[in-house]
């Protein structure tokens, strides 16, 4: 079994292909294969246990989804996306990367026939305020950025090229990650890590906006973990709505901020400076905060106990169990 991953070098991606490396099998079959696409190199995941190919590229110019392609994967994972903030601050390079760019890997799969199993990641951002206490699978899409609308419109595109049997895709809507490793990137969610990820390796954090803002998390263990299940599972049992809203963790940045000071102590969490910023606080007001996703779970999607348990998945999976 061939297996793509799209967005390789990205912080899900790489633990995405650490997990199938070390694994070398998916779904109970076979990898024979894993190859790794991204604008810059992937790093080759350790201990791999099948070949591993590193491919770079622009998704959405001519020509590059076909070549792609031509080495008929069996199961994509489609993880690759300018980021919600930037999305947002640049109209063209938004719609560019994350409809363009699906758009001609879709006709590129139409094209070259094998019907491959198709996983992308949408997220939360398909939905938009009013929102009710749980947001359940049957609330409405009413993206409030680009970011969401480029999201929705690629569901829909999945959806019905499966319906036309090109593929078989399911779109998994993902929360928040959270504690992203590494450095801050430009997504208006950064803050929700930066003010876990800083702290506990030692630096200062700044939280832009109040401790009432509530949002939905999850791992990236979790993350992984969906993915994998999103592969391997009967998509007989999904029906024709083929987008699932991911289950997680919903909590204040209050109540991060108390996990922090249970998990880390006192000392850690007053590293994060309050400072106020208009433009991610009027970003954020604009975000699901809770959900009711039964239909994944009924699927077998498993979510993070507590975000307690996130923070301590982080200091595990990245810091090697010590805390600054």
């Amino acid at each position: 079994m061939k297996v793509l991953i799209i967005g390789g070098a990205g912080m899900v991606g790489r633990k995405l292909a650490e997990r199938l490396a070390g694994d070398g099998e998916l779904a109970g079959k076979a990898v024979s294969s894993l190859t790794l696409y991204d604008v810059v190199p992937a790093l080759p995941p350790p201990a791999a246990k099948l070949p591993v190919k590193i491919a770079t590229g622009d998704l959405p110019s001519p020509g590059e989804a076909e070549r792609l392609m031509a080495d008929r994967p069996d199961i994509i994972f489609h993880l690759a996306a300018i980021v919600s903030g930037e999305a947002e601050l640049d109209f063209d390079k938004g719609y560019r990367i994350n409809l363009d760019g699906t758009r001609l890997l879709l006709e590129a799969i139409r094209a070259a026939g094998n019907k491959p199993r198709l996983v992308f990641t949408s997220s939360i951002a398909v939905f938009g305020a009013p929102f009710p206490e749980a947001i359940g699978d049957d609330f409405f899409n009413t993206p409030l950025t680009s970011y969401g609308t480029q999201k929705n419109i690629c569901e829909l595109l999945i959806s019905d090229y499966t319906r036309k049997g090109f593929l078989n895709g399911l779109s998994i809507r993902l929360p928040t990650i959270c504690v992203r490793p590494g450095k801050p990137n430009q997504a208006a969610s950064g803050f929700f890590s930066n003010i876990m990820r800083e702290p506990l390796a030692g630096a200062e954090a700044v939280l832009p906006v109040s401790e009432s803002v509530r949002h939905w998390h999850a791992s990236p263990r979790a993350a992984v973990g969906f993915l994998e299940h999103a592969a391997s599972l009967d998509t007989d049992k999904v029906g024709p709505r083929r987008a699932l809203t991911m289950p997680g963790v919903s909590v204040t940045v209050g109540e991060q901020i108390a996990a922090l000071k249970k998990v880390a102590g006192e000392k850690v969490a007053a590293r994060i400076r309050r400072q106020p910023d208009p433009f991610i606080e009027g970003v954020v007001a604009g975000w699901p905060r809770n959900f009711a996703p039964r239909r994944a779970v009924e699927l077998g999607f498993k979510a993070d106990a507590s975000f307690e348990d996130i923070i301590r998945i982080h200091i595990e999976d990245e810091l090697g169990g010590r805390i600054a």
